[in-house]
């Protein structure tokens, strides 16, 4: 056996015997996660994990692009323990670029769907998001429209006007992506070019997507699945509902939140504990019921009225393949939706 591979099994080992200690903190430093979740959706269950373990955590928040692009930058010389992203792309990247860890199996499968872990042990989900179309039922009958069979649909003429995107929106920039990577560089350029020559409305981000759809604004949006269940629990009367695109369209396209831990951690006891954790049922019930999620452990059920997972006829990706997310905003750029 090589140098190299004695090495790597030596260290395959290490965290599998590290899988199986304890969680207590192994020294005075802080564990530092970079993350590029916002702090609203990850901080709380991060600040449980220190009163739970004693393990201190420092955060540093971004975008997960920006966040992504930073380490890269870094390096090896990279201050991170641990990379929490929003996507699998971003993980994905890093992944190729030989900076992560990989985690041991008893990680790994305590994810139920291989899907939403690394091929190659590298990163994990944490939690899952369906791209849906939210809908107004109500106006959709004033303008007679029925709901599409495809997100590819929406540059039809029937459409007009009718359509919120947030095109600055990282899980949009994903679902592009994935057209990029199942279609075409012309396909997804020209679906670009056709939702703005139909009129499509701009919004910063979901939440004002899913208000537009709420007051009849437009009749559809393109969000995540989880926005519209803040609005039900401040007010459950809402009529408004969530449209999955079937046939395994694009539009269905199922993403997750994810964590790694880099190469350059000091602190690897430490960083495998935080991962564990985040994958305990603490942190899923969490995340189905805070952030309205989908948990990825067989022993934790969404808290929201929402398909199973494995009942949603997604799009067949490896998420590790969406890593071109600049490439990506550098197409949104072009096709003229920031300006």
């Amino acid at each position: 056996m090589s140098t190299q591979n004695l090495l790597r099994l030596v260290m395959i080992l290490g965290f599998m015997i590290l899988s199986l200690l304890p969680v207590v903190a192994q020294g005075n430093d802080a564990l530092t996660v970079y993350s590029g979740r916002n702090e609203s959706l990850i901080g709380p269950i991060l600040q449980q994990f220190t009163e739970d373990t004693g393990i201190a955590v420092e955060v540093l928040y971004g975008g997960t692009s920006a966040v992504a692009n930073q380490i890269l930058t870094e390096g090896e010389n990279s201050p991170a323990d641990v990379f929490i992203a929003q996507d699998g792309g971003a993980l994905g990247a890093l992944a190729a670029a030989e900076m992560l860890h990989r985690l041991p199996e008893a990680t790994l499968e305590r994810v139920s769907d291989t899907a939403f872990v690394s091929p190659d042990g590298a990163w994990v989900g944490l939690s899952g998001r369906a791209r849906v179309l939210v809908y107004n039922p109500e106006t959709l009958e004033e303008l007679g429209l029925a709901l599409p069979e495809s997100i590819l649909d929406l540059t039809e003429e029937q459409w007009r006007g009718q359509v919120g995107w947030a095109p600055t929106n990282a899980s949009f920039v994903a679902n592009v992506t994935a057209m990029r990577v199942l279609l075409s560089e012309d396909e997804t350029a020209g679906w670009l070019a056709g939702m703005l020559a139909n009129d499509v409305q701009a919004y910063p981000k979901n939440t004002p997507i899913v208000q537009a759809v709420i007051d009849g604004e437009v009749a559809v949006g393109l969000v995540n699945h989880y926005y519209l269940f803040r609005f039900l629990a401040e007010d459950p009367d809402i009529t408004s509902a969530l449209h999955f695109f079937p046939g395994g369209d694009l539009g269905s396209l199922i993403n997750v939140a994810g964590a790694s831990i880099l190469k350059s951690t000091d602190q690897p006891y430490d960083a495998l504990a935080l991962v564990d954790y985040l994958l305990g049922d603490t942190a899923q019930e969490y995340f189905a019921a805070a952030t309205y999620e989908y948990p990825l452990v067989d022993t934790v059920e969404p808290s929201v009225d929402v398909p199973a997972l494995e009942d949603i006829d997604a799009p067949d990706i490896d998420l590790s393949d969406l890593a071109d997310l600049q490439g990506t905003l550098e197409m949104i750029e072009n096709s003229g939706a920031l300006d």
